[in-house]
């Protein structure tokens, strides 16, 4: 049975009803009809030439380009009304008939004798009985007193889920806040929201509830969370967090992610709950692995804006991942250059001389990088109340005015590093925290020189183990 009303939101039509969709749309390119038709708040058009583009492209990659579109539009408030009066505006009344069956002027169709045949046939194709089959979904948890209907989430495509509001506090717990360690399913807080572990079918994700900072409106919330939505859609790497789902139909606008056990750079640094301290190896392959990941940001004309090390998430094998792509910015030229804006966004203690005058540029995203790189290297955090001085960027002054050892600078809980290795990769914070933007490197010169330190030391460490290994055995005998 097909529950589709003109109210429905669109992001919550079924996969099912998406497709039958794009069968009747993707043909001839009717969808770019449709798309030309969709207007932005302001009430001009949504959708440039270059949009229509990026909408072919993925035609490439085996998607639909309606498909494609309806995913993009439906992170805004439109609903299926909306979009039955672009289409019969362009008299794509079977498209209507797939929306809504008994549509009157579906029926008018199907009654004329003037309509014509490929009509009456795509009608025919897309009876209720086929446009809305009942799809097999996966169940969050066991069913409970509070009915089935919890176990009901959608799937708009594959791995991407729309959720309720509900779900979200099925999957939390209640969005029990007590800390995960005290039995709860509370991860943390931040700026943007709170992050709480939920349980989808066994599987553990992360779940953030977003709140709007003191100094921002619920409408920039919104447009943090559909530029997330929009950013984590279309770019996918293994150094970057995956989303899972969102949900925007309560209170609070929220985003589900894949669950991160390792938790953050920041965190594990600072060894908390106990944890360990990173060895000189992991913390080379970690900050490789991130200058990857905003490798192809770069190259995929996105500026992050808030490279810092508690939007560094690391999984069970410590493979890091950036998140918190809230602020991140695309640009519409399709290059990754400078632009202006007029509103200030970032974390104070890494931010680029440039990005607090307003200026977005892929160098101020490397110099956050090199603020990492230094708490890589000390442990230490960015900013500290009770340090002289406060800001971690400026112990490199006392580094370099030699107030202050490099030996002494580095993090005494750190295991296997040599002062070489050292060396190296302060080097290469300090060419990213030149104060004139242009005598940065980009990320992808930065590269070459951190993946040639993991393999060193990897090959040093592993050396160092097989001599340690044989001496322990007996196998080497020293004169």
């Amino acid at each position: 049975m097909c529950d589709v009303t003109r109210d429905t939101p669109v992001r919550k039509l079924r996969f099912s009803t998406l497709r039958a969709l794009s069968d009747l749309l993707d043909p001839q390119h009717t969808w770019r009809s449709v798309a030309t038709d969709i207007s932005g708040a302001s009430g001009e058009a949504r959708y440039s030439q270059q949009h229509i583009r990026r909408f072919e492209a993925v035609v490439l990659q085996g998607k639909s380009p309606t498909m494609e579109m309806l995913f993009d539009w439906g992170t805004t408030d439109c609903t299926v009304g909306d979009l039955v009066e672009i289409l019969l505006r362009h008299q794509l009344l079977a498209a209507v008939s797939v929306l809504l069956p008994d549509h009157s002027s579906c029926h008018a169709s199907a009654g004329s004798s003037g309509a014509s045949g490929s009509t009456l046939q795509y009608e025919a194709a897309a009876r209720p009985s086929e446009a809305c089959p009942e799809i097999s979904r996966p169940a969050v948890m066991e069913p409970d007193s509070t009915g089935p209907e919890e176990n009901t989430w959608s799937g708009t495509e594959a791995g991407f889920y729309t959720f309720t509001h509900r779900e979200l506090t099925v999957m939390t717990g209640g969005w029990d806040d007590r800390p995960v360690k005290d039995g709860g399913c509370l991860l943390g807080t931040g700026g943007f929201g709170v992050v709480f572990r939920g349980s989808m079918g066994g599987t553990e994700v992360a779940v953030k509830k977003l709140n709007p900072m003191d100094d921002s409106s619920l409408e920039d919330l919104r447009t943090q969370f559909n530029q997330e939505i929009q950013t984590l859609r279309s770019l996918k790497h293994e150094n970057l967090v995956s989303m899972v789902g969102f949900s925007s139909d309560g209170e609070h606008l929220c985003l589900v992610y894949e669950f991160m056990p390792g938790g953050s750079l920041l965190e594990r640094l600072a060894c908390a709950d106990g944890a360990s301290a990173l060895s000189w190896l992991s913390r080379c392959c970690i900050s490789a692995g991130a200058a990857r990941g905003l490798q192809y940001l770069h190259q995929n004309n996105h500026i992050h804006r808030d490279v810092k090390s508690g939007n560094i998430l690391l999984d069970e094998d410590l493979v890091p991942k950036i998140s918190d792509f809230g602020l991140t910015r695309a640009s519409a030229s399709h290059t990754c250059s400078t632009v202006m804006t007029g509103r200030i966004v970032g974390t104070t203690a890494y931010m680029a001389p440039e990005a607090l005058r307003g200026e977005i540029t892929p160098k101020s995203d490397v110099f956050s990088f090199g603020v990492v790189l230094l708490e890589i290297l000390s442990g230490l955090p960015p900013v500290d109340e009770s340090r002289d001085p406060k800001l971690l960027m400026e112990m490199k002054d006392e580094i370099e005015d030699e107030e202050l050892s490099l030996e002494d600078f580095v993090d005494g809980k750190m295991q296997g590093w040599q002062m070489e290795e050292v060396e190296r990769m302060y080097d290469v914070a300090s060419q990213c925290l030149c104060e004139k933007k242009n005598k940065r490197p980009t990320i992808t010169e930065n590269i070459p020189l951190i993946r040639s330190q993991a393999k060193l030391t990897f090959f040093s460490t592993s050396i160092c183990s097989l001599f340690s290994t044989i001496s322990s055995r007996g196998f080497l005998q020293l004169e």
